[in-house]
């Protein structure tokens, strides 16, 4: 079967997931800047989460871009996936919430480090219904960033108990390692 319902579910998931992060914001109960103050916490978690949901957003399409059809085992994969997605709001509420205290920056971090992984079984799957030649597994080549990502998650959630600013740099640095697409699959679907 071709690809689009796939897709299309997958982004309502994504829309809604940023829509329930955004209504976990309150607005404050003043007129001032200085009222915004207490917020910056959830703000920021909010701006790290929603950043990652639009990576996933679009990685997820770049792959589909790169896939001809799927079948039963791809769409499992790919629920596996919204699952783990679907629970960003819940420890991105705990940890902006709770000042970026150490547990909840650390589930924050195992919920990216399932995502991650989920992300790699779901390419995985597809490359395997397709073939070992397919346009998605030339594009990905060894998947050094998928590898790195899996490895920097892990010491993230190792360092939270140490430090959790050193997990948040973490985390945004994955982020920026993901923010540009890979080209590849662009260049090869065209």
């Amino acid at each position: 079967m071709g690809t689009g319902r796939l897709e299309a579910f997958s982004d309502g998931v994504m829309a809604i997931i940023i829509t329930i992060m955004v209504l976990e914001l309150r607005v404050p109960h003043g007129t001032e800047m200085i009222d915004l103050k207490p917020l910056v916490p959830k703000l920021l978690s909010y701006l790290l989460s929603f950043i990652y949901v639009g990576i996933y957003w679009n990685n997820h399409h770049h792959m589909f871009q790169a896939t001809e059809r799927v079948g039963g085992v791809v769409l499992w994969a790919n629920l596996h996936l919204l699952f783990w997605l679907s629970l960003i709001p819940f420890v991105t509420g705990w940890m902006g919430e709770n000042h970026f205290a150490p547990m909840p920056t650390a589930l924050y971090g195992v919920v990216l480090l399932m995502a991650a992984i989920a992300y790699t079984i779901l390419q995985f799957t597809i490359i395997r219904v397709q073939g070992k030649d397919s346009v998605l597994q030339r594009a990905v080549g060894r998947d050094w960033k998928g590898k790195a990502s899996v490895i920097l998650y892990v010491v993230a959630i190792a360092s939270t108990f140490f430090d959790a600013r050193i997990a948040g740099v973490i985390y945004a640095s994955v982020a920026l390692m993901w923010f540009i697409p890979d080209k590849r699959i662009e260049r090869l679907v065209q």
